[in-house]
């Protein structure tokens, strides 16, 4: 009986989860008549001409190899940075070290806004704006912190007799790191990468301000869909569904990471 009530209970979660999904899903295979004509559960004439728009239409589909681009950059560079940086905190003590972890912290909590004068007016002496690596660069202010405090969890669970012995047997720190202790804490890594990829992949006002057309983002391209008929919903529901996809292949490709990052980590 207790059986019974939760396969209903999660029955019930799971069609309360994915109809969101379905609706827009739903309104992607409508005209933008049908959908302002009336109520329909599905589609009465379906067209892919929503899609077929996207991937025709440069401006749609330019918007998600940029965002692709950009996000894949943050990705390596707040890796790159944040996986030496957790190992001294891991491994070393030094003069103001907790001050210095809660510092990083504090830029994670601050909201993308504040920081947003800031980087138009640097970009801007640089001309680095309505480039790919300013958006990227402007994401690891707030990635880099989350990976160091993540990864500092994983690499402290792993035991510093590892570190000494690889040094006694006469690996240097480089070929330690990379082919002894990054596959330790290789769960660590994906669910790391993981929140890195989300966090850039949504963040909008970063991302459309410091763009305005050559690197422009595929959520700024999704706001200025209005015209002098309306938004299309249509169109607008078919990016949706398409901008949901990234995301679920990155939870597919780690996903065996994420549950034991979930279960070991410092998430």
């Amino acid at each position: 009986m207790r059986l019974k009530k939760s396969a209903i209970g999660l029955i019930i979660y799971l069609t309360l989860l994915m109809l969101p999904i379905y609706w827009m899903f739903n309104m992607s295979l409508q005209t933008n008549a049908d959908i302002l004509g009336g109520f329909s559960m599905y589609p009465a004439n379906p067209t892919l001409k929503n899609y077929i728009k996207i991937f025709t239409d440069e401006s749609w589909y330019s918007g998600y190899i940029n965002s692709i681009t950009y996000v894949s950059i943050n990705m390596v560079i707040s890796l790159s940075v944040a996986l030496p940086a957790a190992y001294a905190f891991s491994r070393y003590r030094f003069l103001g070290d907790k001050h210095m972890f809660f510092w990083l912290l504090t830029n994670r909590m601050a909201p993308p806004a504040v920081f947003l004068l800031p980087f138009f007016q640097l970009y801007s002496t640089f001309g680095l704006i309505d480039t790919h690596i300013a958006v990227a660069l402007a994401h690891t202010l707030f990635n880099v912190p989350l990976a160091v405090w993540i990864l500092e969890g994983f690499m402290s669970g792993v035991s510093r007799e590892i570190d000494e012995t690889a040094y006694i047997d006469g690996y240097s720190f480089p070929r330690f790191f990379i082919t002894v202790f990054m596959p330790l804490i290789r769960s660590g890594i994906g669910v790391t990468a993981f929140f890195c990829f989300m966090f850039s992949w949504v963040e909008l006002l970063l991302a459309r301000t410091l763009t305005t057309t050559v690197a422009k983002p595929i959520a700024a391209v999704m706001t200025r869909t209005v015209s002098a008929s309306g938004l299309d919903w249509g169109l607008l529901a078919a990016a949706g569904i398409l901008t949901i996809v990234p995301g679920a292949l990155v939870i597919w490709f780690v996903r065996n990471h994420m549950a034991k990052g979930f279960a070991l980590g410092r998430v």
